[in-house]
């Protein structure tokens, strides 16, 4: 393998780790719901506790790696990943400690609900600061080391290696769950860290690029940049609510209008999206440096948007074209041995005729994602690349997305206090078509018809 090959790999290897456990915990939410009897509101917050903190390191991580080596930066991420998923491990624990520090300094006494629900939110919080981290540094360095003609296709290919990461993680975690519990998960983590870390440390060469003055700046002012803030920040509010709600649908209890699937049949539902979004993101990358970037971060965000709205319907679909109420996969009883489990273990628990619409609906989901993400991350990293700040470009990027990432759960979690869950996929499929509508709209009035395709 050359060395240019050897650079992009400790790229992508550092991505694998981080989406592995980002993926896991997107898994687990549901059943951190109910194992710490979280109200919808607080299950709501769990996600916003994450992106919250997206939102506050975002400009200082950005900042940080267009001013210093990147590589030491993103070793320093990757190095606080770890404390935060064996954090992940010990949330009751540390809950325990949070009731008892409060009850002693204040004279507070919290419910063991709230105390590790309040726990689990602050990990996530952590959890957030290191996402973001590694996603900035690895995209930078994968746009700085592109050429410009092949930057959305380079993007692409990293983007899939981060989607395998999720495959992966999402199955593990959701047989492992089924089987052991949560805190095993969390040392397949810290070792695929361990991994992320050695390769970035061993292959990746020092970042000699910086930037002395404030790039934000002039990205801030810059049209193009404006222009696609005009459907990014309402998409935001799309892809965190149904791709978050997509999980906690398919594993919460039926009392709280969830499907209660098992974990390892969540993981497949939540797998086909990133599997369809991985396979498809090369291609797409490829097609829309051809055939014009803002085309596709129009088509597939509204597409996905319209394909949402299917998700609340999903058992309806399932009972029209006859799919059975129950249906369950058996291991035979001549493996069960073999495999660790009881005569007659159920692999997937009981499903019901929602799961295949379910599965399909979210594969859907993850085609029309692939076309939009890849343009969009390049078009970012084209306008950086101009202005002498991929970094913070892509700091833009992802505080553009904040206000709706941490406010759509927000609001997800209400409605589905108020209303029941199938309107937080309503609501969210409409800002994604309102989203891609105003794109169209400010794009061409601001930059002429041909824009869609010059792009």
């Amino acid at each position: 393998m050359n060395e240019e090959r050897l650079q992009f790999w400790s790229l992508y290897l550092s991505r694998f780790a981080t989406g592995f456990g980002y993926s896991t915990l997107a898994l687990l939410i549901p059943f951190y719901i109910e194992v710490l009897n979280a109200s919808e509101f607080m299950g709501g917050l769990f996600i916003t506790g994450f992106t919250l903190a997206q939102t506050i390191v975002v400009i200082p991580l950005a900042w940080a790696g267009d001013r210093y080596d990147k590589k030491n930066v993103l070793l320093g991420v990757l190095s606080v990943s770890v404390l935060a998923y064996v954090a992940f491990a010990n949330v009751q624990p540390i809950g325990d400690v949070v009731a008892a520090a409060a009850a002693s300094l204040f004279g507070v006494e919290l419910s063991t609900s709230f105390a590790h629900s309040s726990a689990f939110i602050g990990v996530r919080a952590l959890q957030g600061v290191v996402v973001t981290g590694s996603g900035l540094m690895t995209l930078s360095l994968v746009g700085e080391l592109a050429n410009h003609g092949e930057r959305a296709n380079a993007i692409g290919k990293a983007n899939s290696v981060r989607f395998f990461a999720s495959i992966l993680g999402m199955i593990i975690a959701g047989g492992l769950y089924q089987i052991v519990g949560f805190t095993p998960i969390y040392t397949v983590i810290v070792a695929a860290f361990a991994l992320g870390l050695a390769g970035v440390w061993l292959y990746l060469p020092a970042d000699e690029t910086r930037s002395y003055g404030n790039p934000f700046a002039g990205l801030a002012l810059n049209k193009r940049i404006i222009t696609l803030t005009s459907f990014r920040a309402q998409y935001a509010v799309a892809v965190t609510v149904v791709r978050s709600w997509v999980s906690i649908y398919a594993g919460v209890s039926a009392a709280r209008g969830g499907l209660a699937f098992a974990g390892l049949a969540v993981a497949l539902v939540l797998v086909a999206e990133k599997l369809t979004n991985m396979l498809c993101q090369p291609f797409t990358g490829r097609l829309s440096d051809s055939y014009g970037r803002s085309l596709f971060v129009f088509a597939g965000g509204g597409a996905y948007g319209l394909v949402a709205l299917a998700v609340p319907f999903t058992p309806a679909i399932g009972t029209a074209v006859g799919l059975p109420e129950t249906y369950e996969l058996i291991v035979p009883s001549l493996l069960s041995d073999v495999l660790g489990v009881g005569a007659g273990y159920s692999v997937l628990g009981t499903l019901g005729p929602a799961f295949v619409p379910l599965l399909v609906v979210n594969g859907l989901l993850g085609v029309v994602d692939a076309f939009r993400e890849p343009a969009s991350m390049a078009l970012f990293a084209d306008e950086g690349a101009d202005e002498g700040g991929i970094a913070a470009s892509f700091g833009i990027r992802e505080l553009v997305w904040r206000p709706g990432s941490v406010l759509g759960p927000v609001l997800a979690g209400w409605l589905w206090s108020q209303y029941g869950i199938g309107t937080v996929f309503f609501v969210g499929g409409a800002f994604a078509v309102t989203g891609a509508i105003t794109f169209a709209v400010v794009l061409t009035h601001f930059h002429g018809r041909d824009a869609l395709t010059e792009w």
